[in-house]
């Protein structure tokens, strides 16, 4: 079976193409790609000191949990575009990836107009960085640590529609109950997305969609909202260790949808 997969090009996004290579027959990937040297090659989010020093932080995080950029498997074809280019691809051009059984979005810019309608039409898959409803939009686990809702950090595994972050859940994904560090933490909920988004797909079993309710949202967050201001108070202020594994043992099962948890360190939820 052949699996189609829309993200970019940072050593997260090689670890899901690299982890899918080996339950598939053939992955085609669009790699959305931004600079792998950010500090040395100017990008959006190096604009002053305290950016540099927060997202210098989130790479070396990104480098303890998936490793460094590296070649893919030789059953993955790959068209390499700029990030923000993949909705200026015509059906013609996306046509092999559109043959594929199955399709996956993660880490792709948002995806509009007759590709986002194909998707949704072949059942697309998306993970959103964030648990949904609670945390909806950009920078979502980010501001549930701000919140100071460790608890709320995760992913969310759901059908993919028109609107950002809001189609029906599939499941969630959360990092294993331990005393994180605020940064590899948000690097776990990844790691447990990859897993949590493979086992889906080899093994769905009863799994109907689960319509999002949109009551429970805590915020919605736009790229805007994480200011300089922002950043630096988090910094000055960002959750211990200690307060992380403690407010991960007080997640509830009744929170979230068909929990997924790495099995090698999982801890049950209440």
């Amino acid at each position: 079976m052949r699996i189609a997969v829309y993200t970019s090009n940072q050593p997260r996004h090689l670890a899901l193409i690299e982890r899918l290579a080996t339950r598939f027959d053939e992955v085609v990937a669009v790699l959305e790609c931004n600079t792998v040297f950010p500090g040395q090659v100017g990008d959006f989010f190096q604009k002053s000191p305290v950016m540099q020093e927060y997202f210098g932080y989130v790479q070396a995080a990104e480098k303890r949990v998936f490793g460094q950029v590296r070649p893919l498997p030789g059953n993955v074809r790959t068209l390499a575009i700029r990030m923000g280019d993949l909705n200026r691809l015509s059906l013609a051009q996306c046509g092999p990836l559109l043959a594929c059984e199955r399709q996956v979005v993660f880490g792709a810019s948002y995806i509009r107009g007759p590709l986002c309608a194909a998707l949704v039409e072949r059942d697309a898959v998306n993970i959103h960085m964030g648990v949904s409803p609670y945390y909806r939009g950009s920078s979502t686990n980010f501001w549930a640590l701000h919140d100071g809702r460790p608890d709320l950090v995760g992913a969310t595994i759901h059908r993919l529609t028109t609107g950002l972050d809001s189609g029906p859940i599939l499941r969630h994904a959360l990092p294993p109950v331990r005393d994180w560090d605020a940064f590899e933490l948000g690097m776990r909920a990844v790691e447990a997305a990859h897993e949590g988004l493979v086992s889906l797909l080899v093994d769905p079993g009863d799994c109907p969609p689960q319509v999002q309710d949109r009551s429970l949202e805590i915020r919605y967050t736009r790229n805007a909202d994480f200011t300089d201001e922002v950043a630096a108070a988090y910094l000055a202020d960002r959750p211990t260790r200690a307060r992380i594994e403690r407010s991960l043992t007080q997640r509830k099962r009744s929170d979230f949808v068909r929990p997924y948890i790495p099995a090698s360190e999982a801890v049950a939820v209440g």
